[in-house]
């Protein structure tokens, strides 16, 4: 009896032994693949002839399309559900050609600015709009993008919760028929679907920056968010309140939207560590963080079907 791509995850995450170990390549933002190591893949598989592109789907650390062919090559049993833009904040259509420093052949969004500054280096802007502030850049000879920090000096009598929560907002109806529409599709796949609904990812220091907004406010640097823990603990608690109250409301409607078409929800890539060791203590992890996951995951549990799916690096 043959057993689906689904059905082969849900035993898998219900504590019973699959046919086989479940593969995700490509699922979500931290399961996939650099195109540079797609294209190669691709190549040694046959699936395509010397400097077919692939498409870059991920533009902030330029990973490549997993498309179905190479999915069905290497028995890839999840597939990804997010929304209907990228980290930059456009969406990935208008493929145009492009090429990587190393001479790799890749498609990207129209909306990609390609042009090189005159040392070379590849800036990025947020929807694509070349009249707002960079929001990355690829260093010239360099793989994938870094956060440009966009952060005005901070005013401790001046700085609202509100600043860092702009970003967090009522699900649009929009985005509500974008993931009825992709998730009805998905699921006819067979595979186990993996979605990335967004809003939940307490602290992440790739969201922190909001690569995707024009002009972000409030505390947008790495490091003056991770002190921030210690020197604006009730900030940091109330901008997490706030932003879990509203992430739980969008959630309801999308649950509505999807159903239990989805296996799992990708809830936090946060990074906790570093290569040697926990970037915070574990006990302000415990007060800051973990009421949220918890929050959170009760709430999945309580109302849906849905498995979480939390993503750390570093050693924690």
């Amino acid at each position: 009896m043959s057993v689906t791509s689904r059905e082969r995850v849900e035993a898998a995450l219900n504590h019973i032994e699959p046919d086989r170990v479940p593969l995700d390549l490509g699922g979500s933002a931290v399961t996939g693949m650099h195109v540079s190591s797609v294209y190669a893949l691709r190549q040694a598989w046959g699936l395509d002839t010397p400097g077919t592109p692939v498409k870059v789907v991920e533009p902030y650390q330029m990973l490549g399309e997993i498309a179905p062919d190479l999915m069905d090559a290497l028995g890839v049993d999840i597939i990804g559900l997010g929304g209907p833009t990228n980290l930059f904040g456009f969406r990935n259509e208008g493929w145009k050609e492009w090429e990587l420093f190393d001479g790799t052949p890749v498609l990207v969004a129209e909306c990609f600015n390609t042009e090189p500054e005159p040392n070379g280096d590849i800036l990025m802007y947020p929807e694509g709009d070349q009249s707002a502030p960079p929001s990355g850049r690829m260093p010239h000879g360099g793989f994938y993008f870094d956060t440009i920090i966009r952060q005005e000096p901070i005013d401790e009598a001046k700085l609202r919760v509100e600043d860092n929560l702009e970003e967090f907002e009522p699900v649009s109806d929009e985005v509500l028929a974008h993931l009825r529409d992709e998730s009805a599709r998905l699921h006819a796949t067979g595979k186990a679907i993996l979605a990335s609904f967004g809003g939940t990812a307490f602290g992440d220091i790739a969201m922190v920056p909001a690569p995707w907004m024009k002009h972000p406010k409030g505390i947008r640097d790495i490091a003056e968010w991770y002190t921030s823990a210690l020197t604006r603990r009730d900030f940091v608690y109330e901008v997490f309140d706030r932003q879990c109250a509203i992430a739980l409301d969008n959630w309801k409607k999308i649950h509505e939207a999807v159903g239990d078409r989805v296996t799992a929800v990708f809830v936090t890539g946060t990074d906790f560590g570093t290569q040697h060791g926990p970037f915070i203590a574990p006990e302000v992890y415990r007060d800051l963080y973990k009421p949220f996951h918890s929050r959170v995951n009760e709430w999945m549990h309580a109302n849906t079907s849905w498995k979480s799916f939390i993503h750390s690096c570093g050693s924690v």
